[in-house]
């Protein structure tokens, strides 16, 4: 395995020994391959940093925890990777710890060993649970800053949550809803990736509470718990795809393939259909006129914020003086903001 940086680099930006990098880099014996991925990908994430070492500051090694489908982590390692070189208060080293699962146990022992490695930060996408808000007070009261990242876990002593406002997001796509679907009444289908991400909980709440006002005659039905995964959602969905006839689909937490996959065996007509993130296949079906909006927010600048927010909490830039949250965007195929612009045409 070929590289150019110290040992002593490499096991930082790992978390692994330099016993085991040595090990790793000169192909020894008792290397499992989950660990020459993880040596690889360190050395990875280091070349995709090394053109920040120009700039002058202090370095921070931050860890970015994320439990989502991989099309999501992509976008969220992108974002982060793209505006590292913009950073001149610190020289910022990221680690990043992507799960399409994350079940609490497993999120537990890995900040224990985050916190036993050393590190001058976290950011984290998780489930929203009293034992993993208790960590993060533990973490907190020892003086680490903590961030949450488009889905909140609270109560807890985060310093600050970046993402969208998850609320004002569910409000936007009942009011589309209901603007769209005049005439017509029936069944609208929400789905969620799980049940407790903080966010997606917001969204559900701002959409029923809005859509109740605005369109009380449409019927809503939830079907939540996927993980936005294809196979998980194609499970969920098998029920709802033989008995209902929906009108429209607000899909909080991905998996949209899945979903109308599991309508059209059921010889359902294309529903409307309103997703959140402009990842490859969100992209892809909207190019090819299977959804009609996809709310967006832009990660590159919550990742901005981030890393400004870490310098200011280890006193190397001002901090906000008001909560931070990034714009909601609504999209279609002729409006697809430049960083996620694929081949888009009129659907049909």
């Amino acid at each position: 395995m070929t590289h150019r940086f110290p040992i002593k680099e490499i096991a930082l930006q790992s978390g692994l020994s330099t016993a085991t990098i040595d090990r790793a880099l000169n192909g020894r014996a008792h290397v499992s391959p989950q660990t020459q991925e993880r040596v690889k990908a360190a050395i990875s994430e280091l070349e995709a940093q090394e053109q920040q070492l120009s700039a002058r500051g202090r370095r921070l090694f931050v860890d970015i925890i994320v439990e989502a489908p991989q099309r999501f982590t992509t976008e969220v390692r992108s974002a982060c990777e793209a505006v590292l070189t913009e950073t001149r208060s610190a020289v910022f080293r990221p680690r990043f710890h992507f799960f399409e699962t994350l079940p609490e146990p497993e999120l537990l022992t890995l900040l224990h060993r985050i916190e036993k490695r050393g590190t001058q930060g976290i950011c984290i996408k998780a489930r929203n649970a009293p034992a993993i808000q208790s960590e993060i007070d533990r973490l907190a009261t020892r003086g680490l800053p903590i961030f949450t990242l488009v889905t909140d876990i609270l109560p807890s002593q985060r310093i600050g949550y970046l993402g969208l406002n998850n609320r004002r997001a569910g409000q936007t796509a009942a009011y589309l809803m209901a603007r769209s679907l005049m005439g017509r009444t029936g069944v609208i289908l929400t789905t969620r990736s799980r049940d407790d991400f903080f966010g997606e909980a917001e969204r559900h709440e701002g959409f029923l509470s809005t859509l109740g006002e605005l369109r009380p005659d449409l019927r809503v039905i939830d079907v939540s718990g996927g993980g936005g995964l294809f196979s998980n959602t194609l499970g969920q969905m098998a029920d709802v795809a033989t008995t209902e006839e929906i009108l429209g689909v607000y899909s909080m937490g991905g998996g949209n393939r899945a979903i109308l996959t599991e309508l059209s065996r059921g010889a359902h007509r294309r529903p409307f259909f309103i997703a959140h993130d402009l990842d490859k296949e969100n992209l892809s079906l909207l190019d090819a006129g299977q959804l009609d909006f996809v709310l967006y927010h832009d990660l590159g600048q919550d990742m901005r914020h981030l890393f400004h927010r870490f310098a200011a909490a280890h006193g190397l830039a001002r901090d906000y003086d008001a909560p931070y949250s990034s714009d909601i965007q609504v999209v279609t195929p002729f409006n697809v903001p430049r960083q996620g612009r694929a081949s888009t045409r009129a659907p049909g």
